[in-house]
């Protein structure tokens, strides 16, 4: 029998999108049975959508695993003890480094949406391994853009989208894939209020689109040539803001010398966008007292990707949206995830001439590391080959990249050729099933979890979420997890502890002078400090919450290098009482913490170049841009439909909600097309339809949408998962989206993915019956 309902609301937030509101939920038994928004969380306010229903979901999904497993010869798994998995994976692990050295060992994933502790112990294992090589999901989407804004301004910015005159949505769907607090009620508020103006650029004309005063509805991957055009326009018409220009950036006449040649009708022309309205939105961007402009997938999956990313900031810094309300500002990260990554160039190079460091690029394509993350799609190619230096083991933690990388066939291929692949995870995945070895962990609501994706200002804010539930029995954290396999390697022992173990009995100032005091004698202390503090201080912390023992190191760094953000939301005073204060803020206040206040002067201070001026020119992107006048989209008479592999629906999650039970309405996973394009193969809504590219088949029903241009189909994100039934049997259900793709179709520059961009060809099969 079911415990009793319980009245009380407990704290926790959503995992579906980076975001993650703030949520109040209630739980009866081992399930989450209720959920709304917690009006307490300092960023997400109450705020709450459909998704955020979903929770439980995951957190009951009918393939969680509580054993450690080990693939036997016939391709089966058996259970196994924690001890046994422990030491054979360590000793198989040392193996590999000793015979290839750590180079040769690749580590992937690092936490899903909302389940960032994890990768913090995971350094310690990396470190052990002397792993030099990692990848995750960021390098399918982000480092094209982090390589731009590298070259630009050196920091992180993030649009305020709730006071700008003008917001700018390119390749995003902002009601759907959200990317800043409060999207659906701003997004709102932007449409009642005359005095401002939202601007898409999107295919499709999406929900966001359908609320826009200006959508530009491009063709298929032609991004690029409509925001060179709106570029262009703004030099051209003179819309630039030269004082402002020659106060803060460099490069602005080499820019101009480009975008002058540039012939604006003919890049209207291909992108298919009329003229004069890139001469309004040109316009209106120019005249506005503060614009906002992000980016999402739509863009950064596509072609010209980094091109893309560079033009966007064009736009929003020729007429001088920066630093100010309503325009994008440098926000200041609780960690920067790539403050640890190796740079390209040697110490004291310029990242352009020195030296390549090692680790630069991946060890068999040469493809270039951006923020320390080789490119998902060069995996399968750093694994397939007779090269002395490829990859022979990968260690993959919270993520799945047969499911989610390009070109899944090939990708399952490359695990089954290594000599050890081993997966954390709380679910038996798509990945896990090709593993040598799973390791069970414990769900995002049976631990102290956090997202690292801070991204508010000027005040930003940190929820470091309490446990619902206890752990279920044979599942880990995966912080103890990378303490025993540290422990295994021989790095570390009580030894290491004891010391450290007597002063956090004495509280958090000894504890601190303690810390001090050993790392700076004792070389592993130093090198493995979050498993150290796992061990020692995370003893003392209540029921649960020892895996965010990390985070008093994290919060001791942030003070220390973020002094006057730090002391504006209430951390001042000396490095160790402020860092101290912050941690139990953090573990005292269930709803999150607001850890650091800026003014918008900081956000030039952010600018890491010389004399915080903001860089418009990179070479690179601008003979790539030269290019535009004589390379068009690609386009395959064989297969005459492009294809974006991933939208964002209302009937979407993302993939760790892995019980497709949660879709109650419409129809599960059609594929999206314009009423003309069914015509024209004879198809009716509801019909199923073959799809077919150079990689794969796949199969789906026919959903018509005007919203869509002709020769443009879509198919939803999330889906394809081999969901477990009630009998234990495998039920796949919906389109394994990488079933299709290519990872060859890539960025020059980051290597990111052009899953938006995929032809296909697209034959009738039947009706429904």
């Amino acid at each position: 029998m079911n415990a009793p309902l319980a009245s009380e609301w407990k704290k926790t937030a959503c995992i579906i999108c980076s975001l993650n509101c703030g949520l109040e939920v209630q739980t009866e038994g081992g399930r989450i049975v209720k959920a709304r928004g917690d009006k307490d969380h300092p960023t997400s306010q109450g705020y709450v959508c459909e998704k955020s229903q979903r929770m439980d979901f995951y957190q009951n999904g009918a393939d969680r695993i509580t054993s450690p497993k080990r693939r036997r010869a016939d391709g089966g798994y058996e259970d196994i003890d924690w001890a046994t998995a422990i030491r054979e994976i360590a000793e198989k692990l040392a193996a590999i480094k000793s015979r290839h050295g750590g180079a040769s060992i690749l580590y992937y994933g690092g936490g899903s949406q909302g389940n960032h502790l994890g990768g913090t112990y995971a350094d310690s294992t990396i470190k052990a391994l002397g792993v030099v090589y990692r990848s995750n999901a960021l390098a399918q989407e982000k480092t094209g853009e982090a390589w731009v804004q590298g070259k630009m301004m050196g920091c992180g910015v993030h649009g305020d989208f709730e006071h700008a005159e003008v917001s700018v949505f390119l390749g995003k769907n902002p009601f759907q894939s959200h990317g800043f607090a409060r999207t659906r009620v701003i997004l709102r508020e932007i449409q009642k209020d005359p005095n401002r103006s939202m601007v898409v650029i999107d295919p499709r004309r999406s929900e966001t689109a359908e609320m826009a005063d200006y959508h530009l509805a491009v063709r298929p991957g032609t991004d690029a040539w409509c925001l060179t055009a709106l570029a262009a326009i703004l030099v051209q018409e003179g819309l630039v803001a030269k004082a402002w220009l020659d106060a803060h950036t460099t490069g602005y006449a080499r820019v101009a010398e480009v975008l002058q040649r540039i012939s604006v009708p003919e890049y209207a022309e291909t992108c298919g966008v009329d003229v004069a309205l890139l001469h309004q939105v040109a316009e209106r961007i120019a005249k506005a007292k503060s614009v906002s402009m992000i980016e999402d997938l739509g863009v950064q999956m596509n072609l010209h990707s980094t091109l893309n990313s560079y033009l966007n900031r064009l736009v929003w810094l020729l007429p001088g949206h920066y630093a100010r309300p309503g325009t994008n500002n440098a926000f200041v990260p609780m960690l920067n995830l790539s403050s640890s990554k190796r740079e390209t160039a040697a110490k004291g190079g310029n990242g352009t001439g020195g030296k390549a460091r090692p680790g630069a690029h991946s060890p068999v394509t040469g493809a270039k590391v951006i923020m320390g993350l080789i490119p998902c799609n060069v995996i399968p190619e750093e694994i397939l080959t007779d090269h002395p230096d490829r990859f022979r083991a990968m260690f993959i933690e919270s993520a799945n990249p047969v499911h989610s990388l390009a070109d899944s066939q090939r990708m399952r291929q490359a695990l089954r050729a290594l000599d050890l692949s081993v997966v954390i995870d709380v679910a038996m995945t798509e990945t896990a099933r090709q593993a040598d070895y799973v390791l069970p962990a414990t769900s995002q609501f049976e631990k102290a979890e956090a997202t690292f994706f801070n991204l508010e200002f000027p005040r930003n804010g940190f929820h470091l979420r309490q446990p619902l539930f206890p752990p279920r029995p044979g599942t880990l954290t995966e912080a103890e997890m990378h303490a025993r396999l540290v422990e295994a390697l021989g790095e570390l022992d009580a030894r290491h502890y004891r010391f450290l173990r007597h002063a956090a009995r004495l509280g958090r100032t000894a504890f601190g002078l303690a810390f001090a005091w050993k790392a700076a004698r004792d070389q592993q202390v130093a090198r493995y400090a979050p498993v150290v503090l796992y061990r020692t201080l995370g003893e003392t912390l209540p029921a649960g919450m020892a895996p965010a023992a990390s985070l008093w190191g994290i919060s001791q760094l942030f003070v220390r290098h973020q002094r006057t953000a730090a002391a504006r939301a209430g951390f001042g005073g000396s490095v160790l009482a402020a860092g101290n204060r912050l941690f139990d803020a953090l573990l005292t206040q269930p709803s999150g913490v607001i850890y650091a206040v800026s003014e918008y002067a900081d956000s030039w201070r952010a600018v890491r170049l010389p004399d915080h001026k903001i860089n418009l020119c990179i070479e690179e992107m601008l003979a790539e841009l030269a290019t535009l006048d004589s390379k068009r989209p690609p386009q395959d008479a064989e297969y005459p439909f492009i294809l974006s592999a991933g939208e964002r629906r209302s009937d979407t999650s993302n993939t760790s909600i892995r019980d497709a039970s949660w879709h109650r309405r419409g129809t599960f996973g059609t594929l999206r097309m314009h009423p003309s394009d069914a015509r024209q193969i004879g198809c009716d809504e509801g019909d199923w339809v073959r799809m077919t590219t150079r990689r794969g088949q796949a199969e789906a029903l026919i959903e018509l949408c005007e919203d869509l241009q002709p020769g443009h189909v879509s198919l939803p994100n999330g889906h394809g998962l081999d969901y477990t039934a009630a009998d234990g049997t495998l039920v796949h259900q919906g389109v394994s989206l990488n079933e299709l793709t290519n990872a060859a179709d890539r960025d020059p520059f980051a290597g990111t993915p052009w899953h938006k961009y995929v032809p296909v060809r697209i034959e009738r099969l039947r009706a429904t019956v």
